[in-house]
């Protein structure tokens, strides 16, 4: 990496490597992230979990990493963020290979979700500090598009590979792997990045290093992260629900699954949902990120209204609705998060980004938990049920449309005003 003459950082050869070797890092590390939702509806028969015990111990893990992200990802705004990431990828480590090994229950799952969720606030968020301190403003918007496309690819291969490791060698071993695949990352970062000195001091009045109301006067920045917090509450409720939402439709109507399994089409829309936020961003781009942003929001208060009303009719229908729903809120992922690491101050980017990733996964502890509380309340997996609990996600949503729209956060350098 290079600087200019004002002592920014600019890409370079180096800065490219770099890019490489974390992006290559997050997909072992993150691979088994999602191997709990997509082996949800046996382990909820083998524990004889509830609905809501069940979205309790999904809900942990973004539980965990909203209380932990503010305090990791903001230290690498002074510290090196090498040594907060490797600390992540250890308790991502500890978490994959204690579950495999000792969980039997609600509350040994429960923990060490938990810890896994912790793990994921050490590797998510500094791994993008990482890349956002090696490039402009003009260039942020893609590298966070690239960065979060190798989260993308990982989670959408964690549901079907999670799936084959748990029938061919069992569940326990399918998590144990996830602790070994996280372990590979853990010493690809060690050995192939170089350690980096503390960012050096500001000129002028120290910077509290915990004070996040500078960040919540940005206001574009804080509409941006608003509306990623009800996204995220949207896109974790299916992607922890999604599995059992089409097992249980498979089931009632008696057809399609053994076709082309949950997990399966859950790692199809994990991938076609990855494309759809580089689209995103690009249009967003090209268009205006607010106007962008605005319509995916409008789009996915009309798809979640009808996905648990109209899908559970037929397998196929079920398939194609929650394919198409998934792309729709995964079309302005990249784009909320470009739009508040650009609208940052870059003094401050590892605080903001830490508020931004907190009230994200904020909205991610509510999602998958949200569904499994409606579904107790409505008397168990109906129609009706996966009705009002789609119907919930979709009233939340058009809530955080009338905020951000009020706001009017503005466009970045590089995109079309709108």
């Amino acid at each position: 990496m290079t600087t200019d003459s004002a002592g920014a950082a600019t890409p370079s050869a180096s800065g490219a490597r770099l890019v490489a070797i974390v992006c290559a890092a997050q997909v072992f590390v993150q691979i088994g992230a999602f191997y709990w939702p997509a082996l949800l509806p046996q382990m909820i028969g083998r524990w004889s979990l509830s609905n809501s015990e069940a979205g309790w111990i999904t809900s942990s893990f973004y539980a965990a990493y909203m209380l932990a992200v503010p305090v990791l990802v903001t230290l690498t705004d002074r510290v090196d963020a090498k040594r907060v990431y490797l600390f992540g990828v250890g308790c991502t480590v500890a978490a994959h290979l204690a579950f495999g090994l000792l969980a039997d229950g609600f509350w040994s799952a429960l923990a060490l979700r938990g810890l896994a969720g912790m793990g994921w606030a050490g590797t998510y968020m500094t791994g993008l500090k990482l890349l956002a301190d090696q490039v402009d403003t003009r260039m942020m918007s893609r590298a966070v598009t690239g960065h979060a496309a190798s989260i993308g690819i990982s989670g959408a291969a964690s549901y079907v590979l999670g799936d084959l490791l748990a029938q061919h060698f069992g569940w326990r071993i399918a998590f144990a792997s996830a602790g070994l695949t996280a372990a590979i990352a853990w010493l690809t970062v060690a050995l192939a990045v170089p350690g980096r000195p503390p960012p050096a001091k500001a000129a002028g009045p120290a910077l509290a290093m915990f004070d996040f109301r500078p960040m919540l006067r940005n206001r574009s920045a804080f509409a941006y992260s608003l509306a990623y917090c009800v996204h995220t509450l949207e896109m974790n409720a299916l992607r922890g629900w999604g599995v059992a939402f089409l097992a249980y439709v498979a089931a009632r109507t008696g057809g399609g699954g053994e076709l082309l399994s949950p997990t399966v089409v859950v790692t199809v829309l994990g991938l076609l949902g990855t494309l759809a936020s580089v689209l995103g961003n690009e249009a967003s781009i090209r268009f205006g990120r607010r106007r962008l942003v605005s319509w995916a929001m409008l789009l996915s208060i009309a798809a979640a209204a009808l996905i648990g009303f109209v899908g559970t009719l037929g397998y196929w229908l079920a398939v194609v609705l929650v394919v198409v729903y998934g792309m729709i809120i995964w079309l302005d992922s990249s784009s909320l998060t470009a739009g508040a690491a650009g609208a940052a101050d870059p003094a401050r980017r590892g605080a903001t980004l830490a508020v931004h990733s907190m009230l994200g996964y904020g909205g991610g502890f509510v999602g998958p938990l949200a569904i499994g509380w409606t579904l107790d309340l409505a008397g168990g997996m109906s129609p009706t049920a996966w009705g009002l609990s789609f119907l919930l996600v979709a009233v939340l949503m058009a809530l955080a449309l009338a905020v951000f729209i009020a706001i009017r956060p503005r466009d970045l350098a590089g995109d079309r005003a709108t």
